[in-house]
């Protein structure tokens, strides 16, 4: 629980200063547009379950590894920071994170997840503009995806994943609230 406290403090912090950046420099090109309507069910802190790629003849690989970890935090107005992890990664060898080698910086940005922007939501459609990503070809770009909230549960597809789509996956995410 200290633990959780912990990371959604610094999460909240971390929130707050990008949103006083772009509201600080309003004409740089990177400041953030208006926020989104936001369906106030959603907003909260909410820890990740799973996340994994469902292929055309039903079996799943599970993204990040058995027992996911990541955080997903959306404000009143539909702002959002997401992080998810591989919960067993690798260390590297020297380190130093300057010093990785090809292998490691590739475990690095395979077993982890981040970005940030702002989320909405229309009927059972969950709508999604990322501003900025660990993944930077997602930079910018605008999602859809169904939905649902059953409960403390909140779970969605993602059409065509960042890895798997050519060979037919769909994503499935589920995060739970928490409390």
């Amino acid at each position: 629980m200290f633990r959780t406290s912990k990371i959604l403090t610094f999460c909240a912090l971390a929130m707050t200063l990008a949103l006083q950046s772009a509201e600080a420099a309003p004409d740089a090109p990177t400041a953030m547009p208006v926020p989104m309507p936001l369906s106030t069910s959603l907003a909260g802190a909410w820890s990740l379950v799973r996340v994994d790629n469902v292929y055309p003849d039903g079996h799943r690989v599970e993204l990040y590894g058995p027992n996911p970890q990541g955080l997903w935090l959306i404000d009143a107005q539909g702002n959002y920071m997401m992080q998810m992890v591989r919960a067993q990664r690798g260390r590297f060898a020297a380190n130093d994170k300057s010093q990785g080698t090809a292998e490691e910086y590739r475990a690095a940005a395979m077993d982890s997840n981040a970005h940030f922007g702002r989320v909405s939501v229309d009927g059972t459609t969950l709508h999604t503009h990322i501003e900025h990503a660990s993944f930077p070809n997602w930079d910018g770009k605008d999602g859809t995806s169904a939905y649902s909230l059953k409960g403390d549960e909140l779970s969605y597809t993602v059409a065509k994943p960042s890895s798997g789509a050519g060979d037919g996956a769909h994503g499935e995410v589920v995060w739970r609230r928490v409390r």
